[in-house]
Order: structure tokens, then C-alpha cells, then sequence
């Protein structure tokens, strides 16, 4: 499978350190977020889910250490119901991007534990899809370029800015999807 992730990032990631793999998998969950946070809201039975999420992106911004539960974390969401094998596959377009972004901040999670920039990269991978998907079903959007600028800045090093650039990223991304919902 072709990795969506520039290479310079890959390479970054890769030298970086663990600081660095934790800093960008925290900005990229964030980003994520809202996607399964929002299009989860109201569901019953799921408060427990979008509770976990939210304390597992706010515990990813620790950048300086690892989780010391990374790998609990990882095995709950994979209860997660958009991480449960389904032979009929997910298609309703709410349901889609929830996997996304739960599949997202596994690889965060996963990532962020033992500073893994394998993991890192696959999470970075998870939300360029997303993106480009949202791109293709938004008329005049630019999320995967956007998605790319923000992966990018993550580890240059001048990360002021990083959290809310990724708190409005989400944000959009969400009422992009929303929007999209309404249309279907």
C-alpha cells in the first residue's frame, strides 16, 4: 500500500525521537477528533466511547513522556464498534469517517506508548485518507493539503500555534462532514 505520509516526514519521524512521534500523533488525533466526538454525540451507549476518546487525545498533548497505559488504551478502542470487523463493510458516510478517526487515534496511541514512528506514520496515514476522501465529496475542499501543512509543521520544530491550528483543522472537518450529511 502507498504511504499518503511526504517523506520528509516519514524521515522526520523516523529521527526524530520519541518527543517528536508523540508531539505529531497528539496533533493529528486532534485533528481527528471532533470526527468521532461529534458524529458520536447523542448516540446512546457510546458516552463512555467519546469520553475515552477525548481523555486519550487530551493525555497524547504529554508529548514529553510516553503514556504509561498506551497499550490498555489501545486494546479499548479496539472495542470500539468502528474497529469490529464487519463483513458488510461500513459505508453510511457518518460511520466512515468515525472509523477514521477511531483507527486514528489508535495509531496515536499506539505510536505514542513506545515512541514508534511506524505507528506514527500509519496514523498520519489514517487521517490523509480521510482527507482526501473528504476532499473528493466536498466541492472545492482542501482538507489533504491542509492535512499535509499541518503534518508538516508538527515537526518543524516551531510547533507554536500547533494545537489550535489542529483544535480549528477539526472543526472544519467537521462541519465540512456534517455539511456533506445534510446533502446526502
Amino acid at each position: 500500500m502507498q504511504k499518503l505520509v511526504e517523506s520528509a516526514v516519514t524521515e522526520a519521524l523516523r529521527d526524530g525521537g520519541g518527543e517528536a512521534i508523540r508531539l505529531y500523533v497528539a496533533a493529528c488525533a486532534e485533528r481527528m477528533a471532533p470526527l468521532f466526538v461529534g458524529l458520536r454525540a447523542g448516540e446512546p451507549g457510546r458516552e463512555a466511547d467519546r469520553d475515552f476518546y477525548v481523555e486519550c487525545v487530551r493525555d497524547l498533548w504529554q508529548a514529553d513522556r510516553p503514556l504509561a497505559d498506551a497499550t490498555a488504551g489501545v486494546r479499548r478502542l479496539e472495542r470500539f464498534w468502528e474497529l469490529q470487523p464487519n463483513e458488510e463493510g461500513i459505508t453510511a458516510v457518518a460511520d466512515v469517517y468515525a472509523f477514521f478517526a477511531a483507527l486514528c487515534l489508535r495509531y496515536a496511541m499506539s505510536a505514542h506508548g513506545p515512541g514508534s514512528p511506524d505507528a506514527a506514520v500509519s496514523c498520519g496515514h489514517v487521517a490523509l485518507t480521510a482527507m482526501g476522501m473528504l476532499d473528493e465529496n466536498v466541492a472545492g475542499a482542501s482538507f489533504l493539503a491542509e492535512e499535509h501543512r499541518l503534518q508538516s509543521l508538527s515537526l518543524s520544530g516551531d510547533v507554536s500555534g500547533l494545537w489550535g491550528a489542529s483544535v480549528t483543522a477539526g472543526r472544519e472537518r467537521f462541519r465540512a462532514v456534517l455539511g456533506h450529511l445534510i446533502r446526502c
